[in-house]
C-alpha cells in the first residue's frame, strides 16, 4: 500500500532520506559518534519545500558545539542535494551525559531547555578524495592530524579524542599524589598488590584513594568488599565509597558484575577521565590508579589527564611476563613519569620442608629493575592466604603478619619514594 504523499509519516520519511546521509558525515563533539548515530535529530519532516527538524543538545554541548554541529549539518544537506530551506529548532535538555551517575543520584534542577526556529543558508561541504562528502565542523587542531612530537604514538590525531571532549590536564583537588600499579600483562598480580599497597598505606595513617581504572574487567569490588551505587554532593562531583579506610572508585559499582563492559576506546577515555576529575577525593595524600594491563586508552589519558608521581610496575619472573613489563616501564619513561619501582610476584612457592619452588623462572623482576636502575621493591612469594583474603575482600595487608608484611614494607618504600 502506498503511503500518502501529504501524511506525517510520508513527510518524516522524505526529511529521514535527507539526513540520514547528511548527519552521518557531521560528527557530535561529545560522544564522538556522528550526529545521527547519537540521536540529536527529532521531529524531522519535510514542509512543503521546507526541512524541518529539532537539533537536540545537552547542557555538556558549548555554544560552540552546537553552532560546529549547526553548521557541519548545512554543508552536509547541500552536499545530498537538498535545495530547499532548512529550518532547525535548536532544543537543548538536561542533565548533561554523566557516565557515572547511578540512578541515586541527586536529581538536578528543572530543565529550562529552550527552542530556537533558525532558517539559513547553505555553504559549501568538502569533499575528499574518497568521493564521501565528510564534515566535522573546524575541529580541533588535536582531532584533524597527530600532534608533533607526541613521546607515544596514537595520543592524539584522528579518531583518538574521548567521549566528553577533549582531555585538559587539571590539578585534583585535595589531592597531593597519584601514582599507578601498572602491569604490561594481564594476570601477575597487579590489583592484588594495589589493593594492598592502599590499605598498607591507609594502615599506615595515611589517607588514600584507590581507583580502578580496568573498565573491562573492574576487580576492585571483589577484592575491597566494597559495593553500592555511589552518590553525588552538591556540587555535582562523585562521592567516593569506602572501605578499609580507603576511597574507592569503579566501574563495578555502576554495572552489574554479571554485565560485560563493550565500549570502543573514546568510551573507556572519557570514563577514566571523569574518574580523575569528577570524582571528590579531597582530602587525599596518595591516589592510586590500578590500571589495567597493557600500555593502551586508559593509561593514555590518565597521563594527560594528571601528572604522575610516579608508577610501581608488576611483573612475575617469567620472561613472557617482563617482555611486557619493559614496554610498560619504556612507557612510562617516554612520558617523563618516574619509576618507583619493580615488584616482582609469584616469585616462588615456600613448601612445608623448608624448600621453594620456582614455578615461574627466577630473575626477571630483578633483571626490569637492573636495567632501568629502578629499586626492586619485594619479591612476593605464590601464598595462598593473599588469595583468599582477596576473594574475600579483606586484603592480607590489613595485617602486619607473615601475609601482610611484605605489602606493608613496600607501602613503606613508596610513602618514603613520596615524602610522606
Amino acid at each position: 500500500m502506498s503511503t500518502d504523499p501529504q501524511s506525517p509519516a510520508a513527510e518524516s520519511e522524505a526529511a529521514n532520506a535527507i539526513l540520514e546521509p547528511a548527519a552521518t558525515r557531521v560528527r557530535d563533539p561529545r560522544s564522538g559518534r556522528s550526529v545521527w548515530l547519537a540521536k540529536l535529530i527529532e521531529g524531522a519532516r519535510v514542509d512543503g519545500e521546507t526541512l524541518r527538524f529539532t537539533l537536540k543538545t545537552s547542557r555538556e554541548h558549548s555554544a560552540e558545539d552546537r553552532e560546529r554541529i549547526k553548521s557541519g549539518l548545512l554543508r552536509q544537506i547541500e552536499a545530498v542535494g537538498w535545495r530547499g530551506p532548512v529550518v532547525i529548532a535548536m532544543q537543548v535538555s538536561g542533565p548533561p551525559p554523566n557516565l557515572l551517575m547511578a540512578p541515586e543520584h541527586k536529581a538536578p534542577a528543572a530543565d529550562h531547555g529552550h527552542s530556537h526556529s533558525h532558517s539559513h543558508s547553505h555553504s559549501h561541504a568538502h569533499t575528499h578524495g574518497d568521493g564521501h562528502s565528510h564534515d566535522h565542523g573546524p575541529a580541533a587542531p588535536a582531532e584533524n592530524s597527530a600532534k608533533k612530537g607526541d613521546p607515544v604514538k596514537g595520543m592524539s590525531g584522528p579518531g583518538m579524542g574521548p567521549h566528553g571532549g577533549p582531555i585538559a590536564k587539571l590539578p585534583l583537588k585535595g589531592v597531593r599524589h597519584i601514582i599507578a600499579v601498572a602491569s604490561g600483562k594481564g594476570g601477575v598480580g597487579k590489583s592484588t598488590v594495589a589493593t594492598n599497597l592502599a590499605v598498607a598505606l591507609a594502615a599506615a595513617g595515611h589517607k588514600i584513594g584507590l581507583m580502578d581504572a580496568d573498565i573491562y574487567g573492574p576487580s576492585l569490588p571483589t577484592m575491597m568488599n566494597v559495593h553500592g551505587k555511589p552518590f553525588s554532593n552538591d556540587d555535582k562531583k562523585i562521592i567516593p565509597l569506602q572501605a578499609h579506610g580507603v576511597k574507592c572508585m569503579s566501574i563495578g559499582f555502576l554495572v552489574d558484575e554479571r554485565e560485560p563492559v563493550i565500549w570502543r576506546g573514546p568510551m573507556v577515555m572519557g570514563v577514566v577521565r571523569q574518574f580523575l576529575q569528577e570524582v571528590d577525593w579531597d582530602p587525599i595524600d596518595v591516589l592510586i590508579i590500578d590500571l589495567p594491563p597493557g600500555t593502551g586508552d586508559a593509561q593514555l589519558t590518565m597521563i594527560q589527564a594528571v601528572d604522575l608521581a610516579g608508577a610501581v610496575i608488576v611483573t612475575t619472573p617469567q620472561q613472557v611476563a617482563v617482555i611486557d613489563a619493559v614496554r610498560g616501564v619504556e612507557m612510562f619513561r617516554k612520558l617523563n613519569v618516574p619509576v618507583i619501582g619493580v615488584v616482582e610476584n609469584m616469585s616462588f612457592l615456600p613448601l612445608p620442608d623448608g624448600t621453594v619452588l620456582r614455578p615461574f623462572g627466577r630473575g626477571g623482576g630483578q633483571e626490569t629493575a637492573d636495567r632501568y636502575e629502578v629499586p626492586l621493591l619485594a619479591m612476593l612469594p605464590l601464598d595462598e592466604k593473599v588469595r583468599e583474603a582477596g576473594d574475600l575482600g579483606s586484603p592480607v595487608a590489613l595485617t602486619d603478619d607473615a601475609h601482610g608484611r611484605p605489602f606493608r614494607d613496600i607501602a613503606a618504600l613508596v610513602a618514603e619514594s613520596l615524602g610522606l
